[in-house]
């Protein structure tokens, strides 16, 4: 067995790994607003996010379901979920999993299902972080610089679309009633909205305008 090389044996652990907005944590919390017109803005960082592309109608699309736990869902804005999984409709063929579970065992299973039939199973997480923007004043925060129609009659929780809030493009989820919102834009635009949804969120410290 090889002796260890100087440079081996001076290395110290590997540094902890570091989310794309840790930096703006604290000025995220700061801007959060309280009462009847409140907001609040965390990051929820290492999200697993697994891209996935099968024949909906295929075999191996019906044993990633099986592994899955929930079918995948067959129409755009449309969400389904079991245990730590959900799925999200991206495309025809395409979805995106979000799983509290590991990414590489996560991609794995669906790997193994996929059974070398046509699709692909990529884990994603690296590549997107997520933003949690919710209390009563969130969708009219989001309506500053968001295309969509968020009214409950149009929008409710379980949806998830693509979309853009103020010119970052992003998958949009709504969690529930409160209302709370998910926001997954790619890493290297993290910090620009982040930014944004602060400044948007500073009106409503202030009493409502008649």
């Amino acid at each position: 067995m090889a002796e260890p090389t100087t440079s081996d044996a001076g290395a110290g652990p590997p540094a902890p790994r570091t989310s794309p907005l840790a930096h703006l944590a604290n000025r995220m919390r700061a801007a959060a607003v309280t009462g009847a017109r409140g907001v609040t803005l965390a990051e929820w960082p290492f999200v697993t996010m697994v891209n996935l592309r099968v024949d909906p109608a295929s075999e191996a699309a019906v044993r990633i379901e099986k592994t899955l736990g929930a079918p995948l869902p067959r129409q755009c804005g449309h969400t389904t979920a079991s245990g730590p999984h959900t799925l999200v409709w991206l495309g025809p063929d395409e979805w995106l999993v979000l799983s509290h579970a590991d990414g590489t065992a996560v991609a794995g299973e669906l790997g193994e299902a996929l059974a070398g039939d046509p699709g692909s199973v990529v884990d994603v997480s690296a590549n997107r972080t997520t933003l949690e923007l919710s209390g009563p004043a969130a969708r009219q925060v989001l309506e500053k610089g968001c295309p969509l129609d968020l009214h409950p009659r149009a929008h409710g929780p379980g949806r998830a679309v693509s979309t853009t809030v103020g010119p970052v493009a992003v998958l949009l989820w709504q969690v529930d009633d409160a209302p709370t919102y998910r926001l997954f834009p790619r890493s290297s635009f993290a910090d620009y909205l982040a930014r944004w949804l602060i400044d948007a969120m500073a009106e409503y410290r202030g009493p409502e305008v008649p």
